[in-house]
């Protein structure tokens, strides 16, 4: 793992939650994106060499909307950049690590990422993710 991409908040409101962070960083929102697979609306931010992406859910059934209803708002996981999303797979796998998908799925912000389950996280939900590029 290479360095913490990106820190995922849940959020009830993303638009009042946009302009609170953007006052809190002091930064403008860089991106808005839907992830449609995920049910959620995320929006990015940037400081620094790190981000901070805000999720709201876009159905009642979503796992953000889950999250929110057992434990409020707050932080929703961590993610990890990695060279090639596969091997470390693999490697979680082996060091007996249970992910929440067989094989890497489209995240936002051009990613492919998959979950850690967080009961082997000390109940941290890790998300490991690659850039996608585009030849």
């Amino acid at each position: 793992m290479k360095k913490i991409e990106h820190i995922g908040i849940a959020v009830k409101d993303l638009n009042r939650s946009i302009a609170i962070y953007e006052k809190l960083l002091n930064t403008d929102c860089y991106k808005t994106e839907q992830v449609a697979s995920e049910l959620v609306n995320t929006a990015f931010f940037k400081t620094g060499e790190n981000k901070v992406e805000l999720l709201q859910a876009t159905a009642p059934d979503s796992a953000i909307a889950k999250f929110i209803e057992k434990k409020g708002e707050g932080i929703h996981h961590i993610a990890f950049l990695v060279d090639d999303i596969m091997a470390e797979m693999e490697r979680l796998h082996k060091e007996g690590f249970v992910l929440l998908n067989d094989s890497p799925k489209k995240g936002a912000d051009n990613k492919m990422v998959c979950f850690v389950h967080p009961k082997d996280t000390n109940g941290v939900l890790i998300e490991i993710c690659q850039e996608i590029k585009w030849v």
